[in-house]
């Protein structure tokens, strides 16, 4: 039993539900409807909801490193190469999401910067 998984299944909730932004659902296509922001019924999570649980999502994979680390030093585990990737693996998800959120502070200066 593998106690981490690998770089690819950080949480694929954020991005699933990104995917279903892009593109639209089975209910979708078969009513030929979309739920706007203000419509009954319209699901309330958007980008900010997204970009939340990519922070939950890191900060559980930094957990889980620190977890396994622990039992390392404890003894009560004796793989350390575990250890060595859990904290590898948030490392690249939290460089990630820093890099996510450069991006976005980019964006909307640049945004800013357009005339009206």
């Amino acid at each position: 039993m593998a106690l981490i998984g690998s770089v690819n299944s950080i949480n694929a909730s954020p991005y699933a539900k990104l995917a279903d932004v892009i593109t639209p659902t089975e209910n979708t296509k078969l009513t030929g409807q979309t739920a706007l922001a203000g419509a009954p019924g319209a699901v309330k999570e958007g980008f900010g909801s997204m970009f939340e649980n990519m922070i939950h999502a890191v900060d559980a994979k930094e957990s889980q490193a620190n977890a396994v680390t622990q039992q390392v030093l404890l003894g009560k585990n004796d793989q350390l190469h575990q250890s060595v990737i859990a904290m590898q693996e948030a490392s690249v998800a939290f460089s990630l999401m820093v890099e996510v959120r450069n991006k976005l502070v980019d964006s909307y200066q640049e945004l800013m910067r357009l005339p009206v």
